[in-house]
């Protein structure tokens, strides 16, 4: 092996670890975010557990988070919570940060 390949060898490993935390930190963030709306909704906690994963499951619906915000924004809406979607993308942003820092600390 030459160094060129190990080193091309090392930006590959590196590439699959930050893809894989960077999944890891979106599923934990958006399970954050199923327990912050559940908390607003007044869900008891076994509806709060089913609900924080249907919010990890709507992230799949397409890219981005456009599908986790408008889920939310409508199923807080439905349920009489008054918000709008800056709210929504704010917690999202705070929850991100959060989601990292438990993240690293389970390292």
């Amino acid at each position: 092996m030459t160094t060129f390949d190990d080193r091309e060898r090392a930006f590959e490993t590196k590439f699959a670890r930050d893809e894989e935390m960077a999944f890891r930190v979106t599923a934990r963030r958006n399970r954050l975010l199923g327990q912050w709306a559940a908390a607003k909704m007044k869900l008891t906690p076994e509806e709060t557990d089913a609900y924080a994963k249907a919010v990890v499951q709507a992230d799949f619906e397409e890219a981005g988070d456009n599908d986790v915000i408008r889920k939310l924004v409508g199923d807080l809406t439905a349920a009489g919570v008054a918000t709008d979607e800056s709210t929504v993308r704010k917690a999202l942003e705070e929850l991100t940060v959060e989601a990292r820092r438990q993240l690293m600390e389970a390292r």
